[in-house]
Protein backbone atom coordinates (compact mmCIF):
# COMPACT_ATOMS: atom_id res chain seq x y z
CA UNK A 1 0.00 0.00 0.00
CA UNK A 2 1.80 2.92 -1.15
CA UNK A 3 1.25 6.11 0.54
CA UNK A 4 -1.05 4.50 3.47
CA UNK A 5 0.74 5.92 6.65
CA UNK A 6 1.03 8.98 4.92
CA UNK A 7 -2.89 9.37 3.69
CA UNK A 8 -3.94 8.10 7.63
CA UNK A 9 -1.67 10.62 9.16
CA UNK A 10 0.27 13.23 6.91
CA UNK A 11 -1.07 14.01 3.48
CA UNK A 12 -1.22 12.15 -0.12
CA UNK A 13 -2.15 12.90 -3.28
CA UNK A 14 -5.11 10.58 -5.14
CA UNK A 15 -4.94 10.41 -8.73
CA UNK A 16 -8.50 10.93 -10.10
CA UNK A 17 -8.30 11.39 -13.54
CA UNK A 18 -10.51 8.67 -14.16
CA UNK A 19 -13.60 10.63 -12.72
CA UNK A 20 -16.38 12.03 -14.69
CA UNK A 21 -16.56 15.52 -15.24
CA UNK A 22 -19.71 17.30 -17.10
CA UNK A 23 -20.31 20.74 -17.69
CA UNK A 24 -24.01 22.26 -17.42
CA UNK A 25 -24.28 26.00 -19.32
CA UNK A 26 -27.61 27.86 -20.21
CA UNK A 27 -30.25 29.99 -17.95
CA UNK A 28 -32.08 26.86 -16.82
CA UNK A 29 -29.50 24.47 -15.71
CA UNK A 30 -30.00 24.98 -12.37
CA UNK A 31 -33.53 24.46 -12.53
CA UNK A 32 -33.27 21.12 -14.55
CA UNK A 33 -30.40 19.67 -12.23
CA UNK A 34 -32.70 20.81 -9.20
CA UNK A 35 -35.77 18.70 -10.71
CA UNK A 36 -33.60 15.57 -11.22
CA UNK A 37 -31.82 15.21 -8.71
CA UNK A 38 -32.39 14.97 -4.04
CA UNK A 39 -30.57 17.53 -3.10
CA UNK A 40 -31.26 21.44 -3.12
CA UNK A 41 -29.24 22.97 -6.45
CA UNK A 42 -31.55 26.36 -6.63
CA UNK A 43 -30.12 27.44 -3.44
CA UNK A 44 -26.34 26.95 -4.39
CA UNK A 45 -24.39 30.51 -4.75
CA UNK A 46 -20.88 30.19 -6.95
CA UNK A 47 -18.19 29.18 -5.09
CA UNK A 48 -20.70 26.12 -3.32
CA UNK A 49 -21.21 22.32 -3.75
CA UNK A 50 -23.15 19.51 -2.55
CA UNK A 51 -23.74 15.87 -2.50
CA UNK A 52 -26.74 14.62 -4.07
CA UNK A 53 -28.60 11.18 -5.90
CA UNK A 54 -29.90 10.74 -9.27
CA UNK A 55 -33.09 8.28 -8.93
CA UNK A 56 -35.30 6.63 -10.93
CA UNK A 57 -39.24 6.76 -10.03
CA UNK A 58 -39.05 4.03 -8.01
CA UNK A 59 -36.61 6.04 -5.85
CA UNK A 60 -33.70 3.61 -6.64
CA UNK A 61 -30.11 5.27 -6.83
CA UNK A 62 -28.59 4.94 -10.42
CA UNK A 63 -26.12 7.82 -9.99
CA UNK A 64 -24.04 10.32 -7.48
CA UNK A 65 -22.40 13.20 -8.18
CA UNK A 66 -20.94 15.71 -7.15
CA UNK A 67 -22.65 19.73 -7.84
CA UNK A 68 -20.13 22.19 -8.07
CA UNK A 69 -21.79 25.07 -8.48
CA UNK A 70 -19.73 28.15 -11.01
CA UNK A 71 -20.45 31.79 -12.29
CA UNK A 72 -21.58 30.48 -15.46
CA UNK A 73 -21.78 26.93 -15.20
CA UNK A 74 -22.32 23.87 -12.78
CA UNK A 75 -19.83 20.81 -12.86
CA UNK A 76 -20.97 17.71 -12.24
CA UNK A 77 -17.62 15.55 -10.67
CA UNK A 78 -19.32 11.73 -11.56
CA UNK A 79 -18.08 8.60 -11.06
CA UNK A 80 -16.49 6.66 -14.10
CA UNK A 81 -18.80 4.42 -15.16
CA UNK A 82 -21.89 6.62 -14.68
CA UNK A 83 -20.55 9.70 -16.75
CA UNK A 84 -22.16 8.48 -20.25
CA UNK A 85 -25.62 7.57 -17.82
CA UNK A 86 -25.92 11.00 -16.31
CA UNK A 87 -24.93 12.72 -19.60
CA UNK A 88 -27.85 10.86 -21.51
CA UNK A 89 -29.89 10.65 -18.80
CA UNK A 90 -30.02 14.41 -18.24
CA UNK A 91 -30.64 14.92 -22.15
CA UNK A 92 -33.50 12.89 -21.83
CA UNK A 93 -35.15 15.94 -19.81
CA UNK A 94 -34.15 18.46 -22.09
CA UNK A 95 -37.01 19.61 -23.96
CA UNK A 96 -37.63 23.35 -24.24
CA UNK A 97 -34.97 24.10 -21.11
CA UNK A 98 -32.05 26.32 -22.37
CA UNK A 99 -29.13 23.97 -21.07
CA UNK A 100 -26.12 22.77 -22.39
CA UNK A 101 -24.36 19.69 -21.56
CA UNK A 102 -20.58 18.94 -22.23
CA UNK A 103 -18.28 16.08 -21.24
CA UNK A 104 -15.29 17.77 -19.96
CA UNK A 105 -13.18 14.88 -18.58
CA UNK A 106 -10.49 15.29 -20.61
CA UNK A 107 -10.21 18.75 -20.48
CA UNK A 108 -9.25 18.66 -16.64
CA UNK A 109 -7.24 16.47 -14.21
CA UNK A 110 -8.68 15.76 -11.18
CA UNK A 111 -6.40 15.26 -7.78
CA UNK A 112 -7.46 14.35 -4.58
CA UNK A 113 -5.18 15.83 -1.45
CA UNK A 114 -6.32 14.13 1.45
CA UNK A 115 -4.68 13.28 4.82
CA UNK A 116 -4.92 14.56 8.45
CA UNK A 117 -2.65 18.05 7.63
CA UNK A 118 -3.68 18.06 3.73
CA UNK A 119 -4.65 21.99 2.68
CA UNK A 120 -5.12 23.75 -1.02
CA UNK A 121 -1.53 24.16 -2.80
CA UNK A 122 -0.85 26.93 -4.73
CA UNK A 123 -2.56 25.53 -7.53
CA UNK A 124 -3.60 26.62 -11.17
CA UNK A 125 -7.17 25.56 -11.11
CA UNK A 126 -9.95 24.98 -8.79
CA UNK A 127 -9.73 24.00 -5.21
CA UNK A 128 -12.70 22.82 -3.11
CA UNK A 129 -12.22 21.62 0.52
CA UNK A 130 -14.10 18.89 1.45
CA UNK A 131 -14.70 16.71 -1.48
CA UNK A 132 -12.66 13.87 -0.42
CA UNK A 133 -12.50 9.70 -1.79
CA UNK A 134 -11.40 8.65 2.11
CA UNK A 135 -13.13 10.97 4.84
CA UNK A 136 -10.29 12.36 5.49
CA UNK A 137 -9.66 15.88 5.73
CA UNK A 138 -8.59 17.33 1.75
CA UNK A 139 -9.22 19.45 -0.91
CA UNK A 140 -10.13 17.82 -4.59
CA UNK A 141 -8.16 20.18 -7.58
CA UNK A 142 -9.71 20.36 -11.13
CA UNK A 143 -6.58 21.36 -12.60
CA UNK A 144 -6.73 22.08 -16.33
CA UNK A 145 -4.93 18.86 -18.32
CA UNK A 146 -1.53 20.46 -19.69
CA UNK A 147 -0.98 21.78 -15.99
CA UNK A 148 -1.05 18.24 -14.14
CA UNK A 149 2.48 17.92 -13.63
CA UNK A 150 2.58 21.34 -12.44
CA UNK A 151 1.02 20.55 -10.08
CA UNK A 152 2.35 16.80 -9.09
CA UNK A 153 6.10 18.82 -9.24
CA UNK A 154 4.04 20.80 -6.49
CA UNK A 155 3.03 18.27 -4.46
CA UNK A 156 6.54 16.56 -4.78
CA UNK A 157 8.71 19.38 -3.63
CA UNK A 158 6.46 19.52 -0.62
CA UNK A 159 6.97 16.27 0.67
CA UNK A 160 3.35 14.79 -0.33
CA UNK A 161 3.20 11.48 -2.14
CA UNK A 162 0.66 9.69 -4.09
CA UNK A 163 -1.63 6.99 -2.59
CA UNK A 164 -2.11 3.77 -4.16
CA UNK A 165 -5.75 2.63 -5.35
CA UNK A 166 -5.29 0.29 -1.87
CA UNK A 167 -4.24 2.96 0.37
CA UNK A 168 -7.31 4.66 -0.89
CA UNK A 169 -9.50 1.75 -0.43
CA UNK A 170 -8.38 0.93 3.08
CA UNK A 171 -8.47 4.36 4.05
CA UNK A 172 -12.20 4.77 2.88
CA UNK A 173 -13.37 1.98 4.49
CA UNK A 174 -11.50 2.74 7.99
CA UNK A 175 -13.57 5.72 7.62
CA UNK A 176 -16.77 4.44 6.49
CA UNK A 177 -16.68 6.11 3.20
CA UNK A 178 -19.37 4.38 0.75
CA UNK A 179 -18.53 4.30 -2.98
CA UNK A 180 -21.73 4.52 -5.50
CA UNK A 181 -21.03 1.14 -7.61
CA UNK A 182 -19.78 -0.71 -4.89
CA UNK A 183 -21.54 0.21 -1.75
CA UNK A 184 -24.61 2.49 -2.92
CA UNK A 185 -26.25 0.95 -6.71
CA UNK A 186 -29.66 0.73 -8.05
CA UNK A 187 -30.64 -1.81 -5.47
CA UNK A 188 -31.15 0.22 -3.01
CA UNK A 189 -33.02 3.23 -1.59
CA UNK A 190 -31.91 6.31 -0.22
CA UNK A 191 -32.60 5.77 3.62
CA UNK A 192 -30.82 2.32 3.16
CA UNK A 193 -27.43 4.08 2.55
CA UNK A 194 -27.68 6.75 5.53
CA UNK A 195 -26.01 9.07 3.01
CA UNK A 196 -28.76 11.98 4.07
CA UNK A 197 -26.69 14.62 3.47
CA UNK A 198 -27.51 14.05 -0.21
CA UNK A 199 -31.30 14.54 0.31
CA UNK A 200 -32.69 17.85 0.92
CA UNK A 201 -36.32 17.75 2.52
CA UNK A 202 -37.29 21.39 1.81
CA UNK A 203 -36.47 21.77 -1.85
CA UNK A 204 -39.99 20.82 -3.98
CA UNK A 205 -40.50 17.98 -6.07
CA UNK A 206 -38.00 15.73 -8.21
CA UNK A 207 -37.68 12.21 -9.92
CA UNK A 208 -38.00 9.60 -7.29
CA UNK A 209 -39.38 12.38 -4.02
CA UNK A 210 -42.41 9.79 -3.61
CA UNK A 211 -40.41 6.89 -2.48
CA UNK A 212 -37.99 8.81 -0.50
CA UNK A 213 -40.97 10.35 1.75
CA UNK A 214 -42.81 6.95 1.77
CA UNK A 215 -39.95 5.51 3.38
CA UNK A 216 -39.60 8.65 5.45
CA UNK A 217 -42.99 8.30 6.39
CA UNK A 218 -42.83 4.50 7.88
CA UNK A 219 -39.27 5.56 9.30
CA UNK A 220 -37.86 2.46 9.66
CA UNK A 221 -35.74 0.37 6.57
CA UNK A 222 -35.51 -3.01 6.90
CA UNK A 223 -31.96 -2.34 6.16
CA UNK A 224 -29.21 0.29 6.99
CA UNK A 225 -25.36 0.42 5.42
CA UNK A 226 -22.99 -0.46 8.36
CA UNK A 227 -19.68 -0.25 9.44
CA UNK A 228 -17.91 -3.37 10.59
CA UNK A 229 -14.40 -4.42 12.08
CA UNK A 230 -13.63 -7.84 11.41
CA UNK A 231 -11.48 -9.88 13.73
CA UNK A 232 -9.28 -11.67 10.59
CA UNK A 233 -6.96 -10.28 8.08
CA UNK A 234 -8.34 -11.40 5.10
CA UNK A 235 -11.07 -9.67 3.42
CA UNK A 236 -14.60 -11.24 2.83
CA UNK A 237 -15.41 -11.01 -1.12
CA UNK A 238 -18.43 -8.17 -1.57
CA UNK A 239 -21.63 -10.37 -1.33
CA UNK A 240 -20.24 -12.41 1.72
CA UNK A 241 -22.95 -13.41 4.37
CA UNK A 242 -22.89 -12.36 7.47
CA UNK A 243 -24.78 -14.66 10.44
CA UNK A 244 -26.24 -14.09 13.26
CA UNK A 245 -28.77 -15.76 15.46
CA UNK A 246 -27.99 -18.35 13.19
CA UNK A 247 -29.52 -16.94 10.26
CA UNK A 248 -28.48 -14.49 7.67
CA UNK A 249 -28.49 -10.42 8.94
CA UNK A 250 -26.59 -8.79 6.01
CA UNK A 251 -24.15 -9.04 3.17
CA UNK A 252 -20.62 -7.33 2.57
CA UNK A 253 -20.27 -4.71 0.08
CA UNK A 254 -16.35 -3.80 0.35
CA UNK A 255 -13.52 -4.66 2.79
CA UNK A 256 -9.99 -4.46 2.86
CA UNK A 257 -7.39 -5.11 5.52
CA UNK A 258 -6.85 -2.29 8.19
CA UNK A 259 -2.84 -2.43 8.52
CA UNK A 260 -3.34 0.49 11.79
CA UNK A 261 -5.84 -1.90 13.38
CA UNK A 262 -4.30 -5.27 13.01
CA UNK A 263 -7.97 -6.08 11.06
CA UNK A 264 -10.66 -5.81 8.53
CA UNK A 265 -12.89 -2.58 7.64
CA UNK A 266 -16.07 -3.26 5.46
CA UNK A 267 -18.94 -2.01 4.91
CA UNK A 268 -22.49 -4.29 4.82
CA UNK A 269 -26.08 -3.70 4.41
CA UNK A 270 -27.42 -4.99 7.70
CA UNK A 271 -30.70 -6.05 9.26
CA UNK A 272 -32.07 -3.36 11.30
CA UNK A 273 -31.89 -5.02 14.35
CA UNK A 274 -28.23 -5.65 14.22
CA UNK A 275 -26.73 -2.43 13.55
CA UNK A 276 -26.61 -1.14 17.36
CA UNK A 277 -22.96 -0.22 17.77
CA UNK A 278 -21.03 -2.87 19.30
CA UNK A 279 -23.47 -5.95 17.82
CA UNK A 280 -21.48 -8.96 17.26
CA UNK A 281 -22.13 -11.03 13.70
CA UNK A 282 -19.99 -13.88 12.44
CA UNK A 283 -18.29 -13.66 8.54
CA UNK A 284 -16.95 -16.76 7.37
CA UNK A 285 -15.97 -17.93 10.92
CA UNK A 286 -14.55 -14.51 12.13
CA UNK A 287 -16.16 -12.24 14.82
CA UNK A 288 -17.57 -8.96 13.40
CA UNK A 289 -18.53 -5.93 15.43
CA UNK A 290 -20.10 -3.39 14.72
CA UNK A 291 -18.51 0.01 14.80
CA UNK A 292 -19.16 3.23 16.33
CA UNK A 293 -18.61 4.94 12.97
CA UNK A 294 -21.16 6.71 10.93
CA UNK A 295 -21.44 6.52 7.43
CA UNK A 296 -20.57 9.54 5.58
Amino acid sequence: MTGYEALRDRAAWIDLRARGLIRMTGEDRARLLHAMTTNHIQQLKPGDWCYTFFLNAQGRILADAYVLCRDEEILLDVEPERRVFVMEHLDKFIIADDVTLEDVTEQYALVGIEGAHSAAPDTFGLAVPGITATGASGVRVYVEAARRDELLAQLAAAGIPEADAAAVEAVRLENARPRYGVDVTEGYLVQETRLMHAVSFSKGCYLGQEIVERVRARANPHKYLTHLWIETETAPAPGTELKGGGASVGKITSAAYSPANGKVAALAYVQTAWTLAGKEMNCEGARAVVSERMVA
